[in-house]
């Protein structure tokens, strides 16, 4: 199926039936938590944004992205949308919690989301595609709980192709020695006693065929790094 994965999902707001579902958000847009990423969990990838419960994999999962689209000819488009996973929640059996914004645009048209929504259940495929992100790169955000100088919290954004980020190292960027990164909860990595200086990050991206690679992102931490920080 060309890497498309069938599964039963839902789509009606808060009710959760047998089987392996997947449902959206009834207040607005998911919400922000389990990866980290605060009010840029809801914007990010315009909003085309889901929650997942086996697919948040403890963090790992989180800012995947992932082609879904639902099956029903009458209603459904064959392009379906471009998720990104950015919390963890599911009810029971549930796999994706979507925005409402994504779940409409499954459809064919403007009134094709009316009725899809108004069904409540609709079969669905999904696949993991790259995350694409014109004009971006790598942002790392300093938390808001770090205490400088003595505990450094951030959260990665814009994370770009369809690899894990696995492992993830804090490297002086003078002498370029370097410190294994705890990952805290989501996409949040944290250490304590971090480096002195102008900090710089190296990242062990994983796919799911077995490749690996390190990569540097092009932004660094500055010297005196603040909460808030991009």
């Amino acid at each position: 199926m060309d890497g498309w994965e069938m599964l039963k999902s839902l789509g009606r707001i808060f009710w959760v039936g047998d089987g392996n579902k997947l449902r959206f958000s009834g207040h607005g847009d998911v919400v922000v938590g389990a990866c980290g990423f605060c009010s840029f969990g809801a914007t990010i990838n315009g909003g085309d944004v889901s929650a997942a419960s086996n697919l948040y994999r403890n963090g790992v999962g989180c800012s995947d992205c992932y082609q879904v689209r639902c099956t029903n000819n009458h209603y459904c488009s064959d392009k379906g949308v471009t998720v990104v996973i950015t919390d963890s929640g599911s009810g029971p059996n549930t796999d994706f919690i979507l925005s409402r914004q994504a779940f409409g645009r499954m459809a064919q048209t403007k009134d094709a989301a009316t009725s899809l929504l108004a069904l409540g259940v609709v079969d669905i495929e999904y696949r993991r595609v790259s995350c694409s992100y014109p004009n971006k790169n790598i942002t790392i955000k300093i938390d808001e709980n770090n205490n400088y100088p003595y505990y450094l919290a951030f959260v990665l954004w814009y994370q770009q192709r369809d690899k894990d980020i696995t492992v993830v190292q804090l490297c002086e960027t003078q002498n370029f020695v370097c410190k294994l990164l705890d990952r805290s909860y989501g996409a949040v990595w944290t250490t304590t006693s971090p480096p002195s200086g102008p900090l710089s990050l190296r990242m062990l991206l994983s796919g799911e065929d077995g490749d690996e690679s390190w990569v540097v992102p092009v932004n660094n931490i500055p010297e005196k790094w603040k909460a808030g920080e991009t």
